[in-house]
């Protein structure tokens, strides 16, 4: 079965950006050759609206069958809510706690972002997942593209 990785806009905007593009691009490589599906959300797609035509673009490049779309439900709203709750992160962040939430109820493979100060970040990751826990939620693996690159095989 394909991994479904759920990525954030960080992850879009990174494939332009010359520090990070060197790890996203080959991502993208693998989306594109349909090795792995990602889980695009309507919150993505809204913050993408304000980014320049170019980056927008690289999302209509992939397949539709490489695609998976996500909403952010009530459920998803109330996830998010209670990671600021717990004090996770700041109200500032509601926009990737969201993100989390999505990506923990849809019950993505991993989550794909390079937001280090409020996504990346283990003890960020920690408070999200011991709040999963005690909700009943599955754990969310939270990795940066470089970390789920796939290398050539082991001998």
């Amino acid at each position: 079965m394909k991994q479904r990785i759920y990525i954030d806009t960080s992850v879009v905007g990174g494939n332009f950006d010359e520090e990070f593009s060197a790890n996203t691009a080959p991502f993208f490589d693998r989306v594109k050759n349909g090795e792995v599906i990602i889980l695009v959300s309507e919150l993505l797609e809204a913050e993408l609206l304000r980014a320049p035509n170019f980056v927008r673009e690289l999302l209509a490049e992939i397949d539709d069958k490489n695609i998976e779309k996500v909403k952010l439900t009530e459920e998803a709203k109330e996830l998010a809510d209670r990671y600021i709750e717990a004090k996770v992160v700041g109200k500032t962040s509601k926009a990737d706690c969201q993100h989390i939430a999505m990506a923990t109820l849809n019950k993505a493979d991993v989550l794909v972002s390079w937001n280090f100060k409020h996504i990346v970040n283990l003890d960020r990751i920690r408070g999200y997942n011991g709040i999963n826990y005690q909700f009943g939620h599955n754990m969310i693996e939270i990795r940066t593209p470089k970390e789920i690159e796939k290398y050539g095989t082991e001998e």
